[in-house]
């Protein structure tokens, strides 16, 4: 019996490892982008309901 499919077979699964911690990274990163972004915009609407208040409106 060759080892050669069991060769490629192995070199197949490091591949898809590899594109599987990639995008687990990815992910992460796009999580904490999220979380900024979601401050962001709580904060700016705080800011736009408190002039609305000073206006009266």
């Amino acid at each position: 019996m060759t080892e050669e499919p069991i060769a490629q077979a192995l070199a197949r699964i490091e591949l898809a490892l590899d594109r599987a911690e990639s995008a687990a990274r990815e992910a992460g990163e796009l999580a904490g982008r999220h979380a900024r972004l979601k401050a962001s915009v709580a904060r700016s609407l705080h800011e736009l309901d408190s002039l609305l208040e000073k206006t009266g409106k």
